[in-house]
């Protein structure tokens, strides 16, 4: 019991709840990107995601390995892409491009609505432990939403950036570069491990959430202690 009593003692229970942290709000932040894919692309007349069972709140049925990680370590990452068919769209492109913004605009709202919560918090509830918890996971629930968002903006397949950028290309053009995205994605994974999209990113997140704390009147401060 001595060696189990030390063993607990010597663990890093702040770094365990914020892993645990971590992987709880990228979960939250992975769905409501792909689920926002899933729903476009079903209003604009694709059911592929519904028959796919994409159409959920259910974070397992999203979830990219590699990209999971890639959040919990870089703050940046994916998801399972949602299943589409373009054959079901009347414009093509267009409505590929807006279904695949619909994802990375998704995070930036859920940014938003993280900061105004956090900013009530901020405002309203007396110091202490309840205030300090809530307002570190409404900003860890910005930050990853903010990476998730502009990452998947990069114009490199198969990210949602290239779609958009993609879609103003001839048709020929758009369709052979569809047929081959998934081979660029070890691409983007080890571009993402040495770091090369690191400095450019945080720049573009520490703007892009300073400006939402300007709407949702949250202390860019308290972000910037945090994770900055």
């Amino acid at each position: 019991m001595g060696s189990l009593s030390s063993f607990i003692e010597q663990l890093d229970w702040v770094g365990i709840l914020m892993l645990l942290a971590g992987a709880a709000v990228s979960l939250v932040c992975i769905t409501v990107h792909e689920l926002s894919h899933g729903l476009i692309a079903y209003r604009l007349g694709d059911p592929t995601a519904r028959i796919n069972g994409r159409l959920t709140l259910n974070p397992l049925a999203h979830i990219d390995p590699v990209g999971l990680l890639m959040m919990l370590t870089v703050r940046v990452g994916w998801a399972k892409p949602v299943p589409v068919d373009l054959r079901n769209f009347q414009r093509p492109k267009r409505d590929m491009a807006l279904t695949a913004l619909a994802g990375p605009a998704s995070n930036f709202l859920l940014a938003m609505l993280a900061l105004g919560i956090g900013s009530l918090l901020f405002h309203f509830v007396p110091d202490g432990k309840v205030m300090a918890y809530g307002l570190f996971f409404c900003c860890y629930t910005a930050v990853l939403s903010v990476g998730l968002g502009l990452f998947n903006l990069l114009p490199v397949p198969p990210l949602d950036g290239s779609k958009i950028l993609f879609s103003l290309l001839p048709d020929r053009v758009y369709g052979k570069i569809l047929r081959y995205e998934r081979y660029f994605i070890l691409a983007v994974v080890l571009l993402a491990w040495t770091g090369l999209f690191s400095g450019p990113l945080s720049w573009c997140m520490e703007r892009v959430l300073w400006g939402l704390c300007q709407i949702t009147r949250f202390p860019f401060f308290v972000v910037e202690y945090y994770f900055f």
